[in-house]
């Protein structure tokens, strides 16, 4: 399809007004407000209080479905932050009717659902972006202008108990950033998944701890909680005489050049990694033999520079920054991981 002009402001609506769905009508508003070629135009929740609350505080109409939204309302793309469970459902509507779209995280519950997502779109030509936020961390985009091969990565995900997202486990819910990330930087097939996990606070798995095995020989281990007492948010790997570290809440980027630090092991390069970033955030300089670098990182907010790259997708019609397929391939993983998690289960007498 052709590009859409310049000058036009794209229309856009957010279906689901709950945490997710009100960040994303903010970053709208405030391109909207900032000159960008947007406009947000509606909101739709099944809930009426929802809905009419969200419509108020941001001067837009509000709708109980998408199909009444489209009866009244043009609409260029759409954000969908609904519950999981109902990703096809909303995502279809909207496709169909030549909307373009923003899906949150995970694209959907089944391989299922997302093929036929992804199939739908094919035939009428829309764009289908996937809201793996993380991808938009300036920390992970800095970390592509250093990559080299990586061979192991580490990651821990961990976050403090709330009622959200409890219509997934927490594969679903906060591993599969970092499955995403891992996927994204690898660049390999899997090779082999082993899995442990358990539910704890809610009827699904709760806390997980993963290995995957890649065909490159590359190997990742993943922790993901959210029944922690802390919030971390850290993704730590190594390539060829690097070692790297990531926090995504802090936008930071560390660099151990190996071969500057011969000799220490991992665990010591890792302590190293940790000391700085303390250091760091108490003000205060790393210790002199530390031989480590801070890889410049231009500060940003990851949901903003998301939605931006949406819409420039569905202006110039190009490839998404993380289409359809990339979610799809998270999707398949995780639920690999839930697969491996249950079979553990079985295997040691848990009840899940």
């Amino acid at each position: 399809m052709a590009p859409l002009s310049a000058n036009r402001p794209l229309r856009v609506a957010v279906a689901g007004a709950g945490a997710f769905g009100r960040n994303h009508l903010r970053v709208y508003r405030e391109l909207e407000q900032a000159g960008e070629a947007v406009e947000l135009v509606a909101v739709v929740d099944a809930g009426p209080k929802a809905a009419a609350e969200a419509g108020a505080s941001f001067g837009i109409p509000s709708f109980a479905s998408v199909a009444e939204c489209l009866l009244a309302v043009k609409v260029d793309a759409a954000s969908v932050c609904v519950p999981t469970v109902h990703h096809r459902a909303v995502a279809e509507q909207l496709i169909a009717e030549g909307v373009d779209v923003l899906i949150e995280k995970p694209i959907a519950p089944s391989l299922e659902d997302a093929d036929s997502i992804l199939a739908l779109a094919a035939r009428h030509e829309r764009i289908v972006q996937v809201g793996h936020l993380e991808r938009f961390n300036p920390a992970v985009a800095a970390v592509h202008r250093v990559l080299n091969k990586p061979m192991f990565f580490e990651s821990h995900r961990l976050s403090i108990f709330t009622p959200r997202s409890l219509d997934v486990d927490v594969v679903l819910d906060l591993m599969i950033h970092d499955l995403d990330i891992v996927l994204s930087l690898a660049g390999s097939p899997v090779r082999e998944v082993r899995a442990v996990g358990l539910p704890v606070l809610s009827p699904k798995v709760d806390i997980a701890n993963v290995r995957v095995e890649f065909e490159s020989g590359c190997v990742a281990n993943f922790t993901a909680s959210r029944i922690s007492t802390e919030r971390v948010r850290k993704l730590r790997f190594f390539q060829p005489h690097q070692y790297l570290s990531i926090d995504f809440a802090r936008q930071d980027l560390l660099m151990i050049d190996v071969t500057a630090a011969a000799g220490m092991d991992m665990a010591k390069l890792a302590a190293m990694a940790q000391l700085l970033q303390a250091s760091q955030a108490a003000g205060a300089h790393p210790s002199a033999g530390l031989s480590l670098k801070k890889i410049d990182v231009p500060q940003g907010e990851p949901l903003r520079l998301e939605i931006a790259a949406f819409l420039d997708a569905v202006r110039t019609r190009s490839t998404p920054a993380v289409p359809g397929e990339d979610g799809r391939a998270a999707l398949k993983l995780a639920l690999e991981i839930n697969a491996a998690i249950a079979a553990h289960a079985e295997r040691t007498g848990l009840n899940l």
